[in-house]
């Protein structure tokens, strides 16, 4: 069934308490420590940190006449470029960074440089997957085209059967697909759902900006180093390539493990577009923790290994997330709901993989809903 934006609506009878209750005691919190939910000056060190991380070695290789260093260099803008995107322009498009609408616009525009745009994945990840979190045909973050099947409710295909096998290729493709072809494909999908007035953008604007912004970080990120940097040309293209296939890959391999696990229930809407579940409540069950306990990972992640608060408190930075998750896991135990998490990083993608399986080899398998 395909439904359009307002025609999805979760259930408000059902564990509404949950939320209310949690909201309150999150916001005594911050009232009570005496915090701002935005960030704080460690969220800044961290923010300069990773700016540095992918331009530092990017002018740094335009000294470099050395192969080996050269290709270093972009595997350090690689993790730079994933920081940025896990650290930075995560929480600003979320409005999490700042109380300033301009600061979070600035921040959040610095996807750009990634070669994305920001109005299409704030459509994608705000929009449609934060509001319908696993809710096949609205969640774009389960739906890949049918490559890959994430949802029991998609078609199983042949190719699904080794989909836990090749699925970790795929994922490094993700940002090439960033300044390739997706942002073309979204925008054209997106005017046609009318998804672009949720963002205040008209189709001509956003097709002229994607096309200059796309241009341009072609022209900087790549053909200018093959031009300009002492190494050979086919060192540059070899090393963009490296640059971003292991972005895409952290990228994939942070979010994909919270929601794609066994323990997500997939829930679908009626014939009205009526889902029996209270938002909030679907949001436990359709997300996951992992590594708790890993603080560098943590921050490396931008606090992305607590996607259970981040789900629930979108619009709070994610530097609180740590001290947020003793009190949404008590507040959910309370009220009998689930808290998933696992305790490492190694174990959510396990289980992730096993997910995969499952969804390849069965119409209804455990851990299929």
């Amino acid at each position: 069934m395909d439904f359009s934006l307002n025609q999805v609506k979760f259930s408000k009878s059902h564990n509404e308490d949950f939320y209310k209750t949690l909201r309150s005691r999150v916001m005594q919190y911050f009232k009570d420590e005496d915090k701002t939910r935005f960030a704080n000056s460690a969220m800044i060190t961290k923010s300069v940190f990773m700016i540095l991380l992918y331009f530092v070695p990017f002018a740094a290789l335009f000294f470099i006449d050395n192969t080996w260093l050269a290709l270093s260099m972009w595997v350090l803008m690689g993790l730079g470029m994933s920081g940025i995107g896990l650290s930075i322009m995560h929480d600003a498009n979320h409005g999490a960074y700042s109380k300033r609408p301009w600061v979070n616009k600035m921040m959040g525009a610095i996807i750009h440089t990634l070669g994305a745009n920001d109005v299409n994945w704030k459509i994608q990840h705000n929009v449609l997957h934060h509001t319908y979190t696993n809710v096949t045909g609205m969640d774009e973050d389960i739906d890949i085209g049918g490559v890959m099947r994430f949802s029991p409710h998609d078609k199983r295909r042949k190719l699904h059967k080794y989909q836990h096998i090749y699925c970790w290729f795929l994922y490094g493709l993700m940002t090439m697909m960033w300044f390739t072809v997706k942002d073309y494909k979204q925008l054209v999908r997106y005017s046609k759902r009318n998804l672009l007035a949720t963002q205040n953008k008209s189709f001509g604007k956003m097709l002229v900006t994607i096309i200059i912004s796309k241009v341009l970080y072609i022209g900087i990120a790549l053909v200018i180093p093959i031009l300009f940097m002492p190494v050979s040309w086919y060192i540059s293209l070899i090393g963009f390539a490296i640059m971003h296939y292991m972005s895409g890959l952290i990228l994939s391999s942070i979010f994909q493990p919270a929601h794609v696990v066994p323990s997500s229930n997939y829930p679908m809407p009626d014939e009205s577009g009526n889902i029996e579940a209270d938002w909030a409540v679907s949001q436990l069950f359709n997300t996951a923790n992992f590594a708790p306990k890993a603080k560098l990972f943590s921050w490396y992640v931008g606090g992305l290994n607590y996607q259970v608060e981040h789900h629930l408190f979108p619009n709070i930075c994610h530097i609180h997330y740590r001290d947020l998750s003793v009190i949404v896991k008590n507040t959910a135990e309370e009220y009998n709901l689930p808290y998933n998490s696992f305790k490492s990083f190694r174990k959510a993608l396990i289980e992730h993989a096993r997910m995969l399986y499952n969804l390849g080899n069965y119409d209804n398998a455990p851990g299929l809903h």
